[in-house]
């Protein structure tokens, strides 16, 4: 690699590496060791092709999901276990609220099945479309929905006081509506 393009790769780290680490917490449900892991895999895979990537975020964001997925669909399991602090942008002014309704949401997300997580991580926190995911993940975009559906609703479950972030409350459940009795004649 020339001097040129290891500078390139060096801003593109120390510009891009806290969100990318973010990214790669919540794939790995909280555990920043194998996220710090995980990206770091990501970055040595990426640095390798760097002369011919066009777009270095999304190459290197691609083989974050693909490790993870890798990850997962291994024989054997490994038990997950939450040890570290997720990296956060500086407090802003209502820092409590904030950062107990971040806590919720990590054990939360850590307790989905590595599966859900990741899809609800590609789908709420990098905003992709269901056609995206299902591509990445390797599933299709049924697969995508479902697991969507069924996460969130486990997440609901798992912790209640998230519903103060859902910008639409009661969303999900059938409209109530004041039907007057219809007489059937025969």
């Amino acid at each position: 690699m020339d001097a040129e393009l290891g500078e390139s790769f060096r801003e593109f780290v120390d510009g891009r590496s806290s969100a990318l680490l973010r990214t790669a917490v919540l794939l790995t449900g909280g555990d920043r060791h194998a996220a710090e892991d995980l990206l770091q895999n990501a970055l040595i895979k990426a640095v390798g092709r760097w002369h011919s990537i066009d777009e270095p975020e999304a190459y290197v964001r691609q083989i974050l999901y693909r490790q993870q997925i890798g990850r997962w669909r291994l024989k054997w399991r490994r038990r997950e276990l939450s040890v570290a602090e997720t990296p956060e942008s500086p407090p802003g002014p209502d820092t409590a609220s904030a950062a107990e309704l971040r806590l919720v949401l990590r054990t939360a997300l850590s307790r989905l099945t590595a599966r859900q997580r990741t899809v609800l991580v590609l789908r709420y926190f990098e905003d992709l479309p269901e056609s995206d995911v299902a591509r990445l993940l390797g599933i299709s975009v049924g697969t995508v929905r479902s697991t969507t559906h069924r996460s969130l609703a486990r997440l609901r479950a798992l912790a209640p006081e998230l519903a103060a972030l859902d910008p639409e409350p009661g969303r999900g459940q059938p409209p109530s509506r004041d039907y007057s009795p219809v007489e059937v004649r025969p």
